[in-house]
C-alpha cells in the first residue's frame, strides 16, 4: 500500500496545521533526481513526492526534501571524498529528509522495502525508525519517531 499514489493525498491533507507540505513534484523533477542517483527512486517515495515535493515540521525541519534536493544531497554524500573516509558507502541508501541535528533519514536505494532508517553522523549507524514512510511521517509529527 505504501506506493499506491491515491493514499499520499489523504495522508498530505490530513497533516497537522504546524506542517507545510510543498505542492507536487514535477514528472522532470523526479526523472532529473533518479538520473542524478544513477537509479530509480523508491516506488514508494517517488508516490510521495507527486503527492508533496517536501513537507517541514513545526519547526521547519525537513521531513522531506524536494526531488532536486534528494538528488543534491545524495550526490554530495556518495561523491564526496571526506565522506567516503569516514562512513560506509551511502549508494544502499537514498536520503530524503533531516532529524534537524545532523541526522538523516533514508530509505533503501534498490531493494524493495518499505522502512526508513536514520543515518547517525557521528556514529555512521543505520538505524531502523519506521516501517513505512507513512508510519515515518505520522510517528514525526507526533513526536513518537525514535532516534539514534
Amino acid at each position: 500500500m505504501e506506493n499506491e499514489p491515491a493514499m499520499w493525498p489523504e495522508l498530505i491533507a490530513a497533516l497537522p496545521e504546524t506542517a507545510e507540505a510543498a505542492p507536487p513534484a514535477a514528472e522532470e523533477a523526479l526523472a532529473d533526481c533518479a538520473t542524478a542517483l544513477g537509479h530509480p527512486l523508491p516506488a514508494g517515495l517517488t508516490a510521495l513526492l507527486t503527492a508533496a515535493d517536501g513537507i517541514t515540521d513545526e519547526y521547519g525541519t525537513a521531513l522531506l526534501w524536494s526531488a532536486e534536493q534528494i538528488a543534491a544531497e545524495n550526490v554530495a554524500l556518495r561523491r564526496g571524498a571526506e565522506f567516503a573516509a569516514l562512513y560506509m558507502p551511502f549508494d544502499p541508501l537514498v536520503f530524503f529528509g533531516e532529524t534537524g541535528g545532523g541526522d538523516l533519514y533514508a530509505v533503501l536505494a534498490r531493494i524493495d522495502r518499505p522502512d526508513v532508517f536514520v543515518w547517525d553522523h557521528e556514529t555512521d549507524s543505520r538505524t531502523w525508525v519506521a516501517g513505512s514512510l507513512a508510519d515515518y511521517l505520522e510517528r514525526s509529527l507526533n513526536g513518537r519517531l525514535l532516534g539514534p
